[in-house]
């Protein structure tokens, strides 16, 4: 902990909703007063943000270096879950989130996985179950119920599914929620069953929905999935109840900015800034009882310097009294990580991808097709007339449907294929091994031979993210799980942009293509999916 300083300011006290000039003195960590100074500067001193719920795997960086870009942005702590790297190496992948982020000055919170795996129609690397659960939850490294994203499970009482909610409440951890598109007594009954919040709200009417039945909401806006437009109204009516968070954030955005920038967006909203701040840095303290403090006497000094209330430029991040960041440098030094993985795939070939109509779902002579939604998980199921050719059906790139295939990672299984609009390739292809939530590989293209090229870079690679087009190959390993790199986290933002502008270059507009097809693959958002097992309808809950 940092030894003894003092720094004036514009002392912002979200509680009191006053703002007044100060000197805040810090001792070993711990602010040990805050005294009145007419003399101060004009720059404001804030608690540091703190998102609501993220999982760090998204950013492809370990908990290390996510660190060393979020305190940049004023982030001093994240709601983490462990949910990406615990599907495929179980509790070890969670130990070693947690064991990685103590090795560098930044709050993670993390919490116990609910759904590991998510769902029983696809295969993860791992398993937790209610026994697993209550060993995490025993630890204090472990502050809450990751999202219980089987909401079926828990309307219909699963019993496995209520012993982890009641292994929460026993001992004094809240449970995080994952509904979406839940609403009237569905909702009502999923949120008795001790379900605290839902960070899946893409309408306003079903956010106070849920609100009025005491659910707080999170208010997301992520790589993908950008609910911040619908919902940030929220935030001046119910303050207390509303949260800001990312979900999931590619490490290009994530250099960009990060809460900061949501509460920029509010403020120029017109959202009265104390609400704001209570959004992005009071809730989450409170909802989680997290250690990290509000910025008062004898709390630990994690706080931020910023320029003023309307940018929030972010020009000091202090941790535990440390300086961690100031003017957009990180001072966190990178610490050193092996790697783990669970990964046994075979190479393919343009053969183990071909499909007939005659084994694919039709209606009327038309095939079922995923429609992706750009800024959003939920995605629209289609009957659309095929593209055959040679008794086969392939891409129709005129129509903008092109072949997915969704491959086993963890052991040997025919591939899975569906047809997909929106991503608008009109030559190449891309693939991932971060395909939520079990992470097998998927990839989306227009020819099948550029398909199988490039899942067979990411099998190289043990894992990772690769493109394919009419000139080169390009792959990013992720040799962490298949779902993170342990390179320096402004390198891996940099290989990412170029990857990323490369995929967008075979002709899709959408926003984040790499983060849209990693979750074509999450079986509990509605309404058409597909899984290494195969098509998967989010309506009936089955394979077609």
């Amino acid at each position: 902990m940092g030894n003894s300083f003092s720094i004036s300011g514009q002392y912002v006290d979200i509680l009191k909703k006053h703002i007044y000039p100060a000197t805040i003195t810090v001792q070993y960590g711990i602010i040990q007063s805050i005294e009145p100074n007419i003399n101060a500067t004009l720059h404001y001193l804030l608690p540091g943000f703190i998102d609501a719920h993220v999982h760090i795997e998204s950013s492809m960086l370990i908990p290390s270096s996510f660190a060393r870009l979020a305190v940049t942005h004023g982030t001093i702590g994240t709601i983490s879950d462990p949910h990406e790297i615990a599907n495929v190496c179980g509790m070890e992948g969670v130990q070693y989130m947690i064991d990685n982020g103590k090795k560098v000055p930044f709050h993670f919170f993390f919490g116990a996985p609910s759904c590991v795996p998510a769902t029983i129609f696809e295969t993860a690397g791992a398993a937790i179950n209610s026994e697993d659960v209550k060993i995490l939850l025993a630890n204090p490294d472990i502050y809450y119920l990751s999202e219980m994203m089987n909401f079926p499970g828990v309307l219909f009482k699963d019993d496995e599914v209520m012993k982890k909610i009641a292994a929460a409440h026993k001992v004094g951890k809240p449970v995080d929620g994952h509904a979406p598109g839940l609403r009237g007594d569905e909702a009502k009954k999923y949120i008795e069953a001790g379900i605290s919040t839902d960070h899946e709200c893409f309408t306003i009417e079903e956010a106070l929905d849920k609100l009025a039945n005491g659910m707080k909401i999170l208010i997301r806006e992520g790589s993908a999935a950008k609910n911040f437009e619908a919902l940030y109204e929220l935030i001046e009516d119910h303050p207390t109840m509303t949260m800001l968070c990312s979900d999931d954030k590619h490490p290009d955005s994530l250099l960009e900015g990060h809460i900061n920038t949501l509460c920029a967006r509010a403020v120029a909203k017109g959202i009265d800034p104390f609400k704001v701040l209570r959004a992005a840095c009071i809730n989450p303290v409170n909802h989680y009882q997290l250690p990290t403090g509000k910025m008062q006497i004898g709390d630990v000094a994690n706080f931020i310097v910023v320029e003023d209330l309307i940018s929030f430029n972010v020009k000091q991040t202090y941790i535990k009294g440390e300086l961690v960041a100031e003017n957009g440098i990180s001072f966190i030094k990178e610490a050193k990580e092996n790697a783990i993985n669970t990964f046994d795939a075979a190479s393919i070939k343009e053969e183990d991808i071909a499909i007939s109509i005659h084994d694919y779902p039709t209606q009327n002579g038309n095939i079922a097709v995923i429609e992706a939604i750009d800024g959003q998980l939920i995605t629209s199921k289609l009957w659309l007339s095929p593209l055959i050719e040679g008794n086969y059906l392939v891409s129709n790139t005129k129509q903008d449907v092109l072949k997915m295939v969704v491959y086993n990672r963890y052991y040997a299984a025919p591939p899975k294929i569906a047809f997909i609009k929106n991503f608008g390739f009109k030559h190449g292809a891309i693939a991932s091994t971060v395909a939520h939530d079990s992470h097998n590989i998927i990839a989306v293209g227009v020819s099948d031979a550029d398909i199988i090229k490039a899942i067979n870079l990411v099998i190289e690679e043990q894992g990772g993210i690769s493109c394919v087009n009419e000139n080169q190959n390009k792959v990013m390993g992720l040799p962490v799980a298949g779902l993170m790199s342990l390179e320096d986290p402004y390198k891996v933002a940099a290989d990412y942009t170029e990857i990323d502008k490369m995929a967008k270059g075979l002709g899709s507009s959408l926003g984040s293509p790499f983060m849209t097809l990693s979750f074509m693959a999450l079986l509990v958002i509605p309404h058409l999916k597909l899984s290494d097992k195969g098509l998967f309808d989010g309506d009936a809950f089955k394979l077609f």
